[in-house]
């Protein structure tokens, strides 16, 4: 990227953040991302503190044909909240986060993370549903959909989405709702960070917490297609108050956890009951007491204490490639694969967590949100992590690629907020080919040039 000094003031000038470059001494921490097998290198990193520096950014980056990419909260598995020698972006200065009690609304900034939406709407005992990892960006997770642990009480995140302010590839500000641009509202529901760059995100909030029954149960891997098989058949019936997922790795060396089992494969199933406490332990009660595990870690506790469970085990600062699909029902042939990949693991940081989208996810008709395939009960995400001075990670790569391929033939679609390194053909597994027509009919109308195209990128007609 070529730009002149002149042109640089000419950024600046009217910019209220703060515009980094090479030349500053912080640049390397500015363009660091939760991933650190990332090494991308933009040429400017243009920090917005509103609205007004993202129109900014984006007139400026058109008007001077410069590359971009945006940056929410940063987790940005496959690197593209960043851009080579172009200008990122970054909203992560703009986390504010507005949560009003009476009419049960919160109004989130663009760059805010989950832990700012839970400290705001917990002291209200009201919340949304989120993303496991409390550092996951609110804007990435919305765009692409939103798992979380209320997801089966509540629905997804974009469930609770009521209108979303977007600057456009022009530089221009749209809300969208199901009033205003409802096309748009319908795309930016599931279809990723491909219309323009969302600056606030108004959602509807419900009663959580803030104390709910939650925690993780753990047995060995040896056990592990009896739980799974009891956990699929538990499933079945468990009321939508119950957010439940199971999770495969190794086992870290824990006080929690019996000594004999550190470093060994071990199979988890976590939950959350979003309602009475004692409701919840009558209901927990059979899966509790299920072949004795040999961690009960089932209290009731902080909601907000819940959603970082997982914060630790997926750290920044990590090395971090992954895969997924979503899965039907968990028969027989599907859980001996899962076994049996999860036995040949090969890092102690890596985890495959298998998430239950039932209950209100399924209630939503596929056809309301750009997001896809509601129906299928499961999605699998292989992530393998290892610490970034360990090396490429090859064999943990391979162990995802392998898992993957096995679980192809079965595979429902997939969730494009957990998509890595596929190219641009697999987004019709993702999607379907008919919702992916409509997509890029809506790309085609608000974005023809594909200026924001560093995503999972769908590409407007005549691209």
């Amino acid at each position: 990227m070529t730009i002149t000094t002149d042109q640089l003031e000419q950024l600046t000038a009217g910019f209220a953040g703060r515009v980094v470059t090479a030349a500053d001494g912080d640049y390397d921490e500015v363009r660091k991302i939760w991933n650190a097998d990332i090494d991308t290198r933009p040429g400017l990193v243009a920090q917005c503190t509103g609205v007004a520096d993202v129109m900014a950014a984006v007139k400026f980056a058109r008007e001077h044909d410069v590359e971009v990419s945006v940056r929410g909260g940063g987790h940005s598995v496959a690197g593209l909240a960043l851009v080579e020698d172009g200008m990122v972006i970054d909203l992560s200065p703009m986390t504010a986060v507005r949560a009003d009690p009476v009419e049960r609304r919160a109004h989130v900034a663009g760059g805010a993370l989950w832990s700012h939406v839970d400290r705001e709407t917990q002291a209200l005992g009201l919340g949304v549903t989120g993303g496991i990892v409390t550092h996951t960006g609110v804007g990435g997770l919305t765009l692409g959909g939103g798992l979380g642990h209320l997801m089966r009480t509540y629905g997804l995140t974009i469930d609770s989405l009521r209108s979303c302010d977007v600057v456009t590839a022009d530089g221009d500000l749209v809300t969208a709702s199901k009033d205003e641009h409802p096309d748009l509202f319908w795309g930016l529901r599931g279809g990723g960070g491909n219309f323009g760059v969302a600056t606030n995100f108004e959602f509807e909030l419900h009663p959580v917490g803030p104390t709910v029954l939650a925690g993780l149960l753990l047995w060995p891997m040896d056990q592990a297609k009896d739980v799974l098989g009891y956990f699929r058949d538990f499933l079945d019936d468990a009321p939508e108050q119950l957010g439940i997922m199971g999770n495969l790795r190794l086992a870290p060396p824990l006080p929690v956890v019996p000594e004999e089992l550190h470093g060994k494969p071990v199979v988890g199933v976590i939950v959350c009951y979003v309602g009475d406490v004692a409701e919840g332990e009558q209901v927990l009660r059979p899966l509790r007491d299920f072949q004795s595990p040999v961690v009960d870690a089932v209290v009731p506790k902080p909601y907000v204490a819940h959603q970082g469970m997982f914060d630790a085990a997926l750290a920044h600062g990590n090395n971090y490639y992954w895969k997924s699909w979503k899965l039907p029902r968990l028969e027989d042939p599907i859980l001996d694969l899962i076994v049996e990949h999860c036995e040949t693991i090969t890092s102690p940081m890596s985890t495959v967590p298998i998430f239950c989208q039932t209950g209100a996810v399924a209630r939503v008709a596929d056809d309301a949100t750009a997001y896809p395939g509601r129906s299928a009960p499961h999605d699998i995400n292989i992530v393998a992590a290892w610490p970034a001075d360990a090396g490429a990670g090859d064999e943990h790569r391979q162990w995802v690629r392998n898992f993957y391929d096995a679980l192809t033939p079965h595979a429902q679609g997939a969730y494009v907020n957990f998509l890595s390194d596929e190219d641009q053909s697999h987004l019709e597994a993702v999607y379907g080919a008919e919702k992916l027509s409509r997509l890029v009919s809506l790309k085609t109308k608000y974005d023809p040039t594909n200026f924001f195209h560093r995503n999972s990128n769908i590409a407007p007609n005549g691209s």
